[in-house]
């Protein structure tokens, strides 16, 4: 009898652990096609969107840096008319977006070419808010390697017509990877629920004045 429940624990867990790593997997395979490593190879866009991450005393971490710069260099070489800065600005003091504008427009971005949104707390609000918010209809995503599988996915699920550029990596790759490898399995929860994030608002059509979003 004990031998029948250790296999079928030993089952369990092997089932477990296929459906744990098929799921990432199956994000990389399909979103392969859609990303690149550099920004020439990029296809033209409306938009570059920028997803959060932590600053640093008012400034952008090294993380949010580069997606800042990618994104830049998708404004400056044309393949971008817009950008999209996306991130947590829910408590005060912590704004993932601000300083990010404040970069672009130090770089010469102009004023009305850059949107916020406040309220992408994590990567599906931020997929669902361009969406549906900001009436965005196709996207350069901007982001490290390791993110792009999962964020290409949950935009293409969407009906975002996505693609995503790959920036310099930064931290631990297995840290990054571990954390991938939950929020992947979470993804596909929130795509399966069809959940509505916490706050939509008003809209705000990509092809307006950005400066609208900024407070």
């Amino acid at each position: 009898m004990q031998r029948r429940s250790l296999t079928a624990l030993l089952f369990v867990l092997g089932l477990f652990g296929v459906v744990a790593l098929t799921v990432p997997m199956y994000m990389d395979y399909k979103t392969a096609d859609y990303i690149v490593l550099e920004s020439a190879a990029a296809p033209t866009s409306t938009v570059a969107l920028v997803l959060g991450a932590s600053v640093v005393r008012g400034e952008p971490s090294p993380v949010l840096r580069e997606r800042a710069l990618g994104a830049l260099e998708l404004y400056r070489t044309g393949k971008v008319q817009k950008i999209l800065v996306s991130g947590d600005d829910s408590v005060a003091g912590f704004d993932e977006v601000t300083p990010v504008r404040e970069m672009l427009q130090a770089e010469g971005v102009q004023a009305e070419d850059i949107f916020l949104d406040h309220a992408g707390f994590d990567t599906y609000s931020s997929m669902y808010r361009a969406r549906d918010v900001f009436e965005i209809k196709d996207a350069i995503i901007v982001t490290q390697y390791f993110h792009l599988p999962r964020a290409v996915f949950l935009a293409r699920t969407l009906g975002l017509e996505a693609h995503g550029l790959a920036v310099p990596e930064r931290g631990d790759p297995l840290t990054n990877d571990l954390r991938e490898w939950g929020a992947s399995h979470k993804a596909v929860f929130d795509l399966l629920t069809t959940r509505v994030p916490t706050y939509l608002g008003p809209h705000y059509p990509i092809g307006g004045d950005g400066q609208e979003t900024w407070e």
